[in-house]
């Protein structure tokens, strides 16, 4: 396959064509004939003419590439490597939602043939490629597994936002269902890749590996905001803890804050869900995911107890929540967690108003029932600062006072402003 690949004589076909699989389309098109496939018309219709929906890439990314972008299956029949980039989200019940993921597989099933490949991205529980994702490929083809097909795993490792730490210049984890294939797949991804691969022994290492990289930082993440609870009731600030903390060569250095979006807020579900299934509750996972789950309601808690302590009628207040995607940078509102304070806050019959220069005005009513505001007023009884937007980072003290009320207060969830606010009421986790 790597031969064919090489020559030109087999194409790639990447499934789900968001922030992870485009990236990866435009890339392996640049070296060969590459058919991107989403099932979104009007997602396919932006990225023909070069306009990312994900809004992570430039129009010149697509620029010198040999890539078909179509939202008909069967267009994907003429590739030979397939690669399956979807969501992979969690229902209301905390628990994994397969259905993108299988609603892919099936279209896989409906086109692949003898000798192709099929790689996977999306995260999973360990053992969910070759339980969940090869059936369903096996029975709609009537091809055998590993006999007829090969299948790999390649967790993605693509951070939004992230300008310098991207798809090439990231090492790629790959694994394969036999020697073949590992080595197949490895020197193909390594035809883009400047970091190389790290070949894992099986899918299911690949699998766990992927799972556990979020999941270490969610409960790390957690610690830090039970920290920042605890030094609140002791009237300290956890950003002063934690930079003397950091003095310490091995100390770790992680910061409270909102936990949202579509991995970290997400994957250690997938891990929880498959270690319930195999009879072992996951006490620190689940309380790590409590805390990050709760740290919403505690932020608008403690705007609502600031706002009161001025002697001011919380009905009524006014509030500006500047930033509503799930972190810094991105247009990505998945799992934003700044919805729940939002929603905290009008529990108390708050007038809330929302502003963020990246997110569609459009989402965030769909998925949310946010309308943002369309410009900054004034007179507002508290600002909270929930994303650090590279447009609010050098705002000043004197801003602030523009648009506050008499004894406003200022609430900074990720403490930019440290330091920064001298006369205001001020507080941060």
């Amino acid at each position: 396959m790597y031969n064919k690949i090489i020559a030109k004589e087999a194409k790639i076909g990447v499934i789900g064509l968001g922030y992870v699989g485009l990236p990866i389309a435009l890339e392996f098109a640049k070296i060969g004939p590459v058919i991107g496939f989403d099932i979104s018309e009007e997602r396919v219709e932006m990225m023909k003419n070069h306009i990312d929906p994900s809004k992570e890439l430039e129009a010149d990314d697509f620029n010198d590439t040999d890539i078909l972008f179509t939202a008909k299956i069967e267009d994907l029949k003429e590739a030979n490597f397939f690669i399956v980039a979807v969501p992979t989200p969690i229902n209301d019940h905390n628990e994994p939602d397969l259905k993108p993921l299988l609603g892919a597989c099936n279209t896989v099933g409906q086109v692949i043939k003898k000798g192709d490949y099929v790689v996977f991205e999306s995260t999973v529980y360990p053992g969910c490629t070759e339980d969940d994702c090869v059936p369903p490929i096996e029975e709609l083809s009537g091809l055998k597994f590993i006999e007829d097909f090969k299948v790999g795993y390649s967790p993605e490792r693509i951070n939004p936002g992230d300008k310098v730490n991207t798809l090439t210049t990231i090492t790629k984890i790959v694994s394969g269902c036999d020697v073949e294939s590992l080595d197949n797949i490895a020197k193909i991804y390594e035809i883009i890749l400047k970091a190389g691969t790290h070949r894992a022994s099986s899918i299911k290492v690949a699998e766990a590996a992927k799972i556990i990289e979020n999941t270490q930082r969610d409960v790390n993440i957690a610690l830090m905001n039970e920290l920042s609870i605890i030094f609140n009731k002791l009237d300290i600030n956890t950003f002063e803890v934690l930079e003397a903390a950091g003095t310490k060569w091995n100390f770790l250095k992680f910061s409270p804050g909102l936990v949202g979006g579509h991995c970290i807020g997400v994957d250690p579900y997938y891990l929880v869900y498959k270690a319930k299934e195999l009879g072992y509750h996951p006490h620190i996972i689940n309380s790590g995911r409590f805390v990050n789950d709760s740290m919403g309601g505690y932020v608008a808690k403690q705007t609502v107890k600031k706002i009161a302590a001025q002697d001011k009628n919380i009905r009524n207040a006014k509030v500006l929540v500047m930033g509503i995607t799930f972190k810094e940078n991105v247009s990505d509102i998945r799992n934003t967690k700044v919805a729940h304070i939002v929603k905290e806050l009008e529990s108390y019959k708050v007038i809330v108003d929302v502003v963020d220069p990246f997110a569609s005005p459009e989402e965030v009513n769909d998925e949310y029932g946010i309308n943002l505001a369309k410009e900054i007023k004034s007179g507002y009884d508290a600002v909270i600062v929930a994303v650090n937007h590279e447009q609010y980072a050098n705002l000043d003290e004197d801003y602030f006072k523009s648009i506050l009320s008499d004894n406003g207060v200022v609430i900074d969830v990720k403490g930019i402003y440290k330091n920064k606010i001298k006369e205001l009421i001020y507080w941060s986790l």
